[in-house]
């Protein structure tokens, strides 16, 4: 299936934000994952895209890479609104698409992780209507998987995620908080899962621990698994088999939410 577009209207700049489609044949209606990469907000790791798409089809789930707009062509709130675009093109097509409309998760790597954690809370207050029939159904996603994510613009921050999120060198205090996950949590925030390094030097491990901790504090349903050993940007950690049954262990969660 061809890349679809996430913007009826091309968008400033040479990249056009789009997914791409990882759909399994049949006719069974399946739960739904988008694929943010990682990359700081300054690109999208590849490791981190279609290799975890046909790895969650392999476990019976649909998946979309979300190619999202990034600095320097980039910033807030547009790499939020492609993910929220992205969420209601999926749920308004979901038919379409042999999608179940109630469940469909948004995961993110690093700071794709800070837009997956994002979509969970801008969902109502930012804009991402098209002029289409996407524009009726909800942004909001029905789960967030976080994979050493940023998280957080105040708490052990990925400075550099912030910086090129928000275009500047000197991001103000109120931007950071209000882009904070662990700040943002209430009680319809969607379930989480999580999985991080404990020795992760780049985002440190206290962005998951202290978002459990908010979620947890809100009643929200979460899985947390801190790995003790491994460095920051692993994917899906093929050279590492204790790290690397994440994709498994995070199937089992969303079967337990009813998926």
């Amino acid at each position: 299936m061809n890349p679809l577009p996430l913007w009826i209207a091309p968008v400033p700049g040479d990249f056009q934000p789009h997914l791409t489609p990882f759909l399994l044949p049949g006719d069974v209606v399946r739960p739904c994952i988008v694929v943010c990469p990682g990359g700081g907000y300054g690109g999208r790791a590849r490791h981190e895209a279609d290799p975890i798409a046909r790895k969650f089809n392999d476990l019976g789930f649909h998946a979309f890479v979300l190619e999202y707009r990034v600095h320097p062509q980039a910033h807030f709130p547009e790499p939020q609104q492609d993910a929220l675009r992205a969420i209601k093109l999926v749920r308004a097509r979901a038919a379409e698409f042999r999608i179940r409309p109630d469940a469909i998760a948004i995961l993110g790597f690093s700071a794709g992780g800070h837009l997956a954690v994002s979509a969970s809370f801008l969902y109502d207050r930012i804009e991402a209507n098209a002029g289409d029939g996407a524009d009726a159904v909800s942004a909001r996603p029905d789960a967030s998987i976080l994979c050493y994510a940023v998280i957080s613009g105040v708490a052990e921050p990925h400075s550099g995620s912030f910086k090129n999120l928000l275009g500047t060198t000197e991001p103000a205090e109120a931007e950071l908080q209000a882009l904070s996950g662990e700040r943002n949590v209430d009680a319809d925030t969607p379930p989480a899962f999580l999985w991080h390094t404990a020795e992760d030097g780049a985002v440190p491990v206290a962005n998951s621990l202290n978002y459990a901790a908010a979620l947890r504090k809100a009643g929200v349903p979460f899985a947390l698994h801190v790995f003790p050993f491994g460095s920051h940007g692993l994917g899906l950690a093929p050279d590492r088999p204790d790290i690397a049954r994440w994709p498994e262990l995070c199937a089992d969660f969303l079967h337990r939410l009813g998926w």
